[in-house]
């Protein structure tokens, strides 16, 4: 039988229901007062199956842990906590069609999805405004949506576990995200956008499919953990591979791009307004060329902190354009020329 006397008044405005095996939620013997004045809510380790309705009386709570019951749905009652910045929900039977509609409007800060049955990020937590912390770790995620980049106060993104192939350029818009956890995952290269990245200070790859990182990384200049153990990093330097020629729309970006052609909001449609947003400018010192999608990629080996080597990509305009490191690279020795990143520059590289 169901015994929610034991739940605990941890301390004031704390109301404590974990472990107690509990099905479903009554809060009838709980007063108007105790209601009203509680502020963290613990739900954890029971058997709920659904976020009870009756939640949404405890109307000014502001945490809320319903982790590890057998949760498959969160009822449209959560909405209605105006003041909830933090929502723990790991370990239980969420999906994508778990979350009511609205979901998107609560004020929520961290949001802890780890654990439970997502293929998909749904599209409401993309539409947190106020959210600085988003773990949806360990679940079985393909892909990172491109809305992504519509939280703007992300600090914090753990995605490791899953079945990620790609990190889209679009992360390369959170100006404040300051760790990026992507290890475990299916991934086989890095975007070079995420140079824009300038808060990150700590970026877990390790156990995915890399082969070679992009030399825009260095440019990473908070950057103080980079965790690489578990990837097939190339050990043999290519110097290049398949260049594939740019199509009419990257030869016009090109052109309004190195030639610093006037353009407005109003002038063109908002998809050509971003596309034209993801320039990339060639490394190449004597070049004032960008580029697109089509590039001639180039790998060479750079030290990290005198002790580990790394293979970068160096992405060129045009197979035209020389590599600013290396006029004409032909071996391993000969990349030991490389400029190394001093050790103050990046403090921990994990590779074992």
């Amino acid at each position: 039988m169901e015994n929610q006397e034991g739940a605990a008044a941890v301390g004031d405005g704390v109301l404590d229901f974990s472990r107690l095996s509990l099905s479903t939620l009554n809060v009838d013997s709980i007063s108007d007062e105790r209601k009203r004045d509680t502020r963290l809510l613990h739900l954890n380790y029971n058997r709920l199956a659904s976020l009870p309705s009756s939640v949404s009386l405890f109307f000014n709570l502001e945490f809320l842990d319903i982790s590890n019951n057998g949760l498959s749905a969160i009822c449209e009652g959560i909405t209605r906590l105006s003041k909830l910045k933090t929502l723990i929900a790991k370990n239980n039977r969420l999906d994508e069609f778990s979350l009511p509609k609205e979901f998107g409007c609560l004020p929520l800060e961290v949001l802890n999805f780890s654990g439970n049955r997502f293929e998909e990020i749904p599209l409401q937590c993309v539409k947190l405004p106020r959210l600085q912390s988003l773990s949806i770790g360990g679940n079985r995620l393909k892909s990172i949506p491109a809305e992504i980049e519509n939280l703007t106060s992300l600090e914090m993104l753990y995605l490791g576990g899953n079945l990620i192939s790609a990190i889209p350029p679009e992360v390369a818009n959170l100006p404040y995200l300051s760790y990026l956890v992507l290890c475990d995952n299916r991934i086989q290269s890095v975007p070079p956008q995420l140079t824009r990245l300038h808060s990150l200070r700590s970026l877990s790859l390790h156990n995915n499919l890399l082969t070679y990182l992009p030399r825009e990384i260095l440019s990473l200049v908070h950057l103080q953990e980079l965790s690489l153990r578990g990837n097939p990093l190339v050990v043999r330097f290519v110097k290049e591979m398949t260049y594939d020629p740019p199509s009419l729309l990257e030869l016009a970006g090109r052109t309004i791009k190195s030639r610093n052609i006037p353009y407005y909001p109003q002038d063109l449609p908002s998809n050509l307004l971003r596309y034209l947003d993801l320039a990339s400018k060639c490394p190449n010192p004597k070049c004032a060329g960008v580029y697109f999608d089509s590039c001639v990629r180039h790998i060479k080996f750079v030290d990290f902190c005198g002790k580990y080597r790394l293979p970068l990509m160096h992405y060129l305009c045009s197979p035209e354009c020389t590599s600013p490191c290396s006029s004409n690279p032909q071996s391993d020795a000969e990349s030991e020329d490389e400029n190394s990143v001093p050790t103050d520059r990046l403090q921990r590289v994990l590779l074992g």
